[in-house]
């Protein structure tokens, strides 16, 4: 237990706000997105700026504190919080500089990706993010960055040119090509094992407009468009996207009524190319089968991105399996339907995103980020606002998982994955992890930041 002597000259040097268990707002602040995590930090840090996150990184470091890093909170299997340990939250530090001249957005780790996407948009610019416009940038991040433009732009982390970093023993350093590339090539997928990330630097790419929306067909449908998909997203243009989902269809406005509580299939298109071209190049997927519904068109980007924002808000339980996949051949189609049909009621869904285009011109070596050979990034959640409904979304996804991993290429994307064991993460980062772990070593070899996919310093 930590003294009130030993706390009180730490909170009085920040500029930030020390939450502890006896404070009102203790409960709110040890709160994360996913619903289904309940810890509790001995203390919750607020930093402001870079001098908070020295000290905090020191206080952890000196009292032989459990240390987690919160950006967005959006991690699946809560590690943005611990118990009985120091958080590091980094939500007040929520700084953006576009430069249209050089095509650049720097951004502090507290923003969200819809917060970084309004400030770009103005300029009639993007930069590849997820699918939630609440998802937190620095997390998404480092963890490789999957999302809606992967195919034309690659992954966040390829379009990284530059992070700013508080280490393990208060050091403060810039990484980029040139300084600490080791360092640098670690945390592109490395997650947050190897410093607090105080700003990232990305390169920017012309994205104003984008073709976009669903195509639902009836899950009995799944063989048909499933095999017809994978086809059309492995050979389509670069700048032509759109990730394969299972849900269940909600009953909100947004989609019609007839439709509402009925198992689907569906791709959820952004295109990145020209009207006229995006229709062209997608009409015939769009045509495949029988489509329940096919709502597509020209859109803001950053309205396609917080498209499903009310369907998900903070405080839902959450649990998540996921893989990398290379193909989806009959049997695993087969798997995938069968397992999707059982769907508990509500919000629990499975998303397929394509990792090819772009993402593929990198090497499986030029980043953290191992899995450059695989086509599929895939995800499934089990996700339900009552608590009481826990047992029931974690076991229809565990089973599903248990269903299709004999399919996939052996390891998941770092930011999909619970906490399933060192060896889960060994192999979500395949002949990276040895290089990894001497990175690792170098920069944290006592382990301080552990509170993530963790990368044991090497021995």
């Amino acid at each position: 237990m930590l003294s009130e002597k030993t706390v009180a000259p730490f909170k009085a040097g920040l500029r930030g706000t020390l939450v502890q268990p006896s404070d009102a707002g203790y409960d709110a602040a040890r709160k994360v997105y996913n619903g289904m995590i309940d810890k509790r930090p001995a203390l919750i840090a607020y930093c402001v700026d870079v001098a908070d996150v020295i000290a905090a990184v020191g206080f952890a470091r000196d009292n032989s504190l459990l240390l987690a890093v919160r950006g967005g909170g959006h991690n699946g299997g809560g590690l943005g919080v611990c118990d009985d340990g120091l958080v590091i939250d980094l939500s007040r530090m929520r700084g953006i500089r576009v430069d249209p001249a050089a095509r650049t957005v720097r951004v502090e780790p507290g923003c969200t990706g819809g917060e970084m996407d309004h400030a770009t948009h103005a300029f009639g610019m993007a930069t590849p993010g997820g699918t939630v416009s609440t998802t937190g940038v620095a997390g998404l991040t480092l963890g490789g960055g999957i999302g809606h433009l992967t195919r034309p732009y690659g992954l966040a982390i390829d379009n990284l040119l530059e992070v700013d970093l508080v280490l393990a023993d208060g050091r403060f350093v810039t990484a980029n090509a040139k300084d600490h590339a080791d360092l640098f090539w670690a945390v592109r997928g490395g997650g947050g094992n190897f410093g607090v990330v105080t700003s990232f630097e990305f390169r920017l790419h012309p994205v104003k407009m984008v073709n976009a929306g669903p195509t639902f067909w009836p899950i009995e449908q799944t063989p048909e468009v499933m095999k017809a998909y994978q086809e059309f997203i492995l050979a389509a243009p670069e700048d032509v996207s759109g990730f394969f989902a299972f849900l269940t269809v909600p009953p909100v406005p947004l989609f019609p009524s007839e439709l509402h509580g009925k198992k689907m299939c569906t791709v959820i298109w952004c295109s990145t190319a020209a009207p006229d071209k995006a229709e062209k190049a997608t009409k015939a997927m769009r045509s495949v089968g029988k489509p329940a519904l096919d709502h597509v068109g020209p859109m803001p980007f950053p309205v396609l991105q917080s498209l499903f924002d009310p369907l998900l808000p903070s405080g839902l339980q959450w649990y998540w399996r996921a893989d990398f996949v290379k193909e989806f051949n009959k049997e695993a189609i087969a798997a995938h339907l069968a397992q999707a049909s059982k769907a508990p009621a509500g919000l629990s869904q499975v998303h397929i995103y394509p990792i090819n285009g772009v993402a593929h011109r990198a090497g499986r070596k030029d980043t953290a980020f191992s899995y450059r050979d695989a086509n599929f990034a895939l995800v499934i959640v089990g996700v339900d606002p009552d608590p009481a409904n826990g047992a029931t979304i974690t076991k229809w996804c565990k089973d599903y998982f248990d269903a299709v991993h004999p399919f996939s290429s052996g390891g998941a994307y770092v930011n999909f994955m619970m906490e399933e064991g060192q060896e889960r993460v060994k192999a979500s980062f395949r002949d990276n992890y040895d290089r990894l772990a001497t990175v690792k070593k170098k920069y944290d070899p006592h382990n301080l930041f552990r509170v993530n996919q963790n990368i044991r310093p090497a021995a």
